[in-house]
Order: C-alpha cells, then sequence, then structure tokens
C-alpha cells in the first residue's frame, strides 16, 4: 500500500482528496471523518471529470439525507 507522501500531486476539493493514480484512474477519499461518502475511484478521467463526478455523489448523497 502506498503511503501518502509516495503520490505525486495530491489535489483537495470540496472536503475530499483526490489522488491520481499510475493507471490514470483517480482515489477520491474524504479529508475527515466522519465519511458520509465512502472512499471510492474513478475511471481514467481529467481532474474536471472527477471533479464532476464528486460533485454528483454529494448531490445524490444530499438527495438522500433529506428523503430520510
Amino acid at each position: 500500500m502506498r503511503t501518502s507522501s509516495s503520490y505525486k500531486s495530491v489535489f483537495r476539493y470540496r472536503g475530499f482528496v483526490l489522488l491520481p493514480q499510475s493507471n490514470l484512474t483517480w482515489l477520491v477519499r474524504p479529508e475527515r471523518s466522519p465519511m458520509f461518502l465512502l472512499p471510492f475511484r474513478t475511471p481514467r478521467c481529467s481532474l474536471d471529470e472527477v471533479k464532476a463526478i464528486l460533485d454528483h455523489r454529494l448531490s445524490s448523497e444530499e438527495h438522500f439525507q433529506n428523503a430520510a
């Protein structure tokens, strides 16, 4: 398993850490606990696409929490 120091670049966005992987996918993890959205991986995509995926998941999660 990699340590955070082995990543070439780390991006922070809306309380999440976006970690580029060697196979051009991304690992998206919350910066802090409690985790209301679990870590996930994206398909091959750009940084802007990762942000859009995260925004979509956050809006889906927010909609789910409002329904409860």
